[in-house]
């Protein structure tokens, strides 16, 4: 019910993961991250939100994602029903789709990035979007955003699209997390909400909060700072 994609981005060293679906709230319930850990996508027909949180203290822990991965799953008696994909601080991804899975559904991977999804138009879907990150220029975050695009002209989900996230996580930042949860548009309205996040008053006030590499960060309110976005 779900297409997603996780990267890492080696000229930044940050993560991000994308998602899109036909029902409510995708960002809510499938993507967690945080630059110590790595990322995970927990999705399927019933998704397990504790699949995403436990493959992220896991990771966190020293155990790649392929072992991570093996263990949340092969743990669970419902694990047919639900699909996972993880991406571990050294950038090694990992995927798990259930046998009972909704089709179309599957993963594909390349270095550092993973996409995976369910109940697709066709399995065209997966390497669309696999292809519209590789092939896409500029920010590591707009380079997401257009995965999105790439897989919604291959059809996305099959119903159609409803929600729409992108989380971005860094040690040189805050979290960048947006969320698109109920509209006929969400991919355009994703855009637009990146668009006023990075840019504006919003963005200048982001770049001042604390960091994992600046925990104590407390520039005053209203300075001026060179600092990207």
């Amino acid at each position: 019910m779900t297409i997603s994609i996780l990267a890492y981005d080696e000229k930044t060293g940050r993560y991000g993961g994308a998602a899109t679906t036909g029902s409510l709230c995708v960002g809510g319930w499938v993507l967690r991250g945080d630059a110590e850990s790595g990322m995970s996508a927990s999705q399927g027909s019933l998704p397990s939100t504790m699949w995403g949180t436990e493959t992220l203290t896991l990771m966190k822990s020293g155990l790649s994602a392929r072992d991570a991965v093996e263990r949340v799953t092969g743990a669970d008696s419902g694990r047919g029903q639900r699909q996972l994909a993880t991406l571990d601080p050294t950038g090694g991804t990992a995927s798990f789709t259930g046998t009972d899975s909704i089709q179309a559904a599957g993963a594909r991977s390349a270095d550092k990035v993973i996409v995976t999804g369910n109940l697709l138009s066709s399995e065209e879907v997966l390497q669309a979007m696999l292809d519209g990150f590789l092939a896409a220029e500029g920010a590591f975050d707009l380079r997401l955003l257009a995965a999105l695009d790439a897989a919604a002209a291959a059809g996305g989900d099959s119903r159609g699209l409803l929600s729409a996230a992108l989380l971005i996580v860094g040690r040189d930042m805050a979290p960048l997390t947006l969320r698109v949860d109920h509209s006929a548009t969400p991919l355009a309205d994703l855009r637009a909400l990146h668009q006023r996040a990075t840019s504006g008053d919003y963005a200048d006030w982001a770049i001042m909060v604390p960091t994992l590499d600046d925990p104590e960060r407390a520039t005053p309110y209203g300075a001026k700072t060179d600092q990207p976005v």
